[in-house]
């Protein structure tokens, strides 16, 4: 036991990079996990994925213009999401619809722009991260967006979580509905900005479900959904650098398998339990 603890659990600490690799797998598998359970309260899987894809673009012009590739995933995100709300309420197309059309255009596009643009951003890092190559400026830019999300989120959960949960409600009580949806999408664009260069463009959405989903098997109150997400996201986040380290393998692809497996695991414990409580009665 303590052959195992010193091989695969303190040795990659005296490595400088898997220290601050997990550093930053604490910092997004947190943030993501409770922006998470409002995306399932919401019913917003797709609205994730699609600002997730949609920053793209954004990144590619915050590289042509000199600034920095967060500020551009954020206004690209911000434009999805906008664009998303606009043309759901001025025209008669659904919106998964115009989440689909737009999320993959905006995809496209800066899937040509970034082939178009000598960069030294490697494309597979900008789609499926690289928690291993982090730098202390990521880790400062991670850590400063992700601790306002989390902040944020923890601060008005019981607002936001009612305006998730039952938005008439929440109006009828006298919240802002327009507030706390335009907000709810600021956090959704600002989460995925601190994941963005730990867990690429194409893995981030799963880690913005994954954990919620588990939460919400396992409880019907919203704040042990919170800390049962956190706890798992946490966990699977450090598990899969660690275990990358290790086997070396991408780091981003390791974590959702490992909260792709807790999820099975959770959904066949719910599934059996009631046929236990039916057998015992």
């Amino acid at each position: 036991m303590t052959g195992f603890v010193q091989t695969w659990l303190l040795d990659p600490l005296s490595f400088d990079f898997m220290q601050r690799a997990l550093l930053i797998a604490v910092m997004i598998g947190t943030v993501c996990s409770v922006f998470s359970c409002f995306l399932i309260l919401k019913g917003w899987s797709l609205m994730g994925d699609a600002v997730s894809h949609a920053v793209l673009p954004g990144l590619a012009l915050a590289y042509v213009l000199g600034l920095p590739l967060l500020l551009g995933a954020f206004a690209a995100g911000l434009f999805c999401a906008g664009s998303i709300g606009y043309i759901k309420e001025n025209s008669r197309v659904k919106e998964d619809t115009v989440m689909g059309v737009i999320f993959s255009g905006m995809f496209a596009a800066g899937l040509v722009m970034l082939t178009q643009i000598e960069t030294d951003v490697h494309l597979l890092h900008v789609l499926f991260g690289d928690v291993l190559g982090i730098s202390a400026r990521d880790l400062l830019e991670t850590g400063i967006a992700a601790g306002l999300a989390t902040a944020v989120m923890l601060v008005k959960r019981r607002d936001l979580m009612l305006y998730c949960f039952d938005p008439a409600h929440a109006g009828v009580i006298g919240l802002n509905i327009r507030v706390l949806h335009f907000g709810l999408l600021v956090l959704l664009s600002l989460t995925i900005v601190a994941a963005l260069k730990a867990a690429g463009v194409i893995l981030v959405v799963a880690m913005l479900i994954a954990p919620g989903a588990i939460g919400f098997l396992l409880t019907k109150s919203f704040d042990r959904m919170l800390a049962i997400a956190v706890t798992v996201s946490v966990l699977s986040c450090l598990a899969g650098t660690i275990a990358s380290f290790h086997l070396d393998t991408a780091t981003a692809p390791l974590i959702v398998v490992f909260q792709f497996f807790i999820f099975v695991l959770t959904l066949g414990y719910t599934l059996a339990r009631p046929q236990t409580g039916k057998a015992a009665a």
